[in-house]
């Protein structure tokens, strides 16, 4: 017996199991510590890379996925073999008895875990029979949970662009958004998509929560790419609940359910190891609101508003950052 590869084995298939259920079970835990830094450690990579070319940044989710797969697959056959390895005549050889070698280990641990069988080779009686059960079990196990995850996954990432698409459908840019929903005397309009949008980037909440990975799948295209257009939906609050005259504001609530879903949101942002900004983004261009003969406060009030929200917007400007994207500005600004 060497129990240098029973332990080798066993610690192989605590991590893979711990992570493997961490990530794809626990909704309110995020990720799993291995796949955690593989995340982070591939999108570092792939930044670095990347260079001015969005389109390699476009890979990272793919890639994270199909490494995190391919990672618990490995550690769960490895830690098989290590484990049939470290045991004293664990396996016998139908077609040619004699000495098992590794590849063979291998190859039977393989089978087993794919649930093909046990091929030539047969576990000796006893435990490495109930052994080999586990190995199968774990193979069903990882299959179903894998394939039960990729499709949320890719779910998940239709919804969050789905999102993106509606928050750019109401304008690309903060002051357009408002100017758009001005019908001379009201917002009146504004409430309906507002609380549309605070649904669905509740429903985008709940899946990073779930699937951290999401933070990963980028897009190139502006209007498709949730973090651009999340924080040109905040400014375009910021300016509804600061720099609108007070009479002329839309609802209240339908606001504050949009900004506490933005918050919501950011508050994800840690399992993505995304900061603050060290600098204060631009202010929203008030003067353009002005032209198109929307009620303003004075610039004074305004500045002093931004003020007391300005570790949220820096916040949205290190999520930008992080994004490898350009603080979104209107036309006129």
């Amino acid at each position: 017996m060497n129990l240098a590869y029973l332990f080798l084995g066993t610690s192989f298939l605590v991590l893979v199991v711990i992570d493997l259920l961490w990530t794809t079970l626990w909704v309110e835990g995020g990720a799993g510590p291995l796949t955690t830094r593989l995340m982070s450690w591939t999108w570092r990579l792939l930044r670095r890379v990347a260079g001015h070319r969005p389109r390699v940044l476009s890979l990272a989710g793919p890639i994270v996925l199909v490494l995190s797969l391919t990672v618990w697959i490995c550690l769960l056959w490895f830690g098989w073999t290590f484990l049939f390895a470290g045991g004293e005549s664990t396996l016998m050889d139908t077609r040619d008895p004699g000495p098992i070698a590794w590849t063979e280990r291998f190859y039977f641990v393989g089978y087993s875990v794919f649930t093909m069988g046990n091929g030539d080779f047969t576990p000796r009686d006893g435990l490495w029979q109930i052994v080999t059960g586990l190995t199968t079990a774990s193979g069903m196990l990882f299959v179903t949970l894998s394939v039960t995850y990729v499709l949320n996954v890719l779910g998940a990432v239709t919804q969050k662009r789905s999102l993106a698409s509606s928050i750019h459908g109401l304008g690309g840019g903060s002051t357009e958004i408002l100017e758009r929903s001005w019908d001379g005397d009201s917002f009146q309009g504004l409430e309906v998509p507002l609380n549309s949008i605070s649904g669905q980037l509740d429903t985008l909440t709940s899946n990073h929560k779930a699937y951290p990975i999401l933070h990963y799948f980028y897009t190139p295209q502006t209007e498709q790419a949730p973090v651009t257009n999340i924080a040109v939906l905040d400014e375009g609050l910021t300016l509804l609940e600061f720099g609108v005259s007070e009479q002329d504001r839309p609802s209240e609530i339908a606001i504050g359910q949009a900004r506490s879903s933005v918050q919501d949101y950011l508050n994800t942002l840690d399992t993505a190891f995304v900061e603050p900004a060290q600098r204060t983004p631009p202010a929203p261009a008030l003067g353009v609101l002005r032209d198109s003969g929307i009620p303003t406060v004075s610039d004074q009030q305004f500045d002093e508003s931004l003020d007391s929200i300005d570790d949220r917007r820096r916040t949205l400007l290190g999520l930008i950052e992080a994004d490898e994207r350009r603080w979104p500005l209107s036309d006129r600004q």
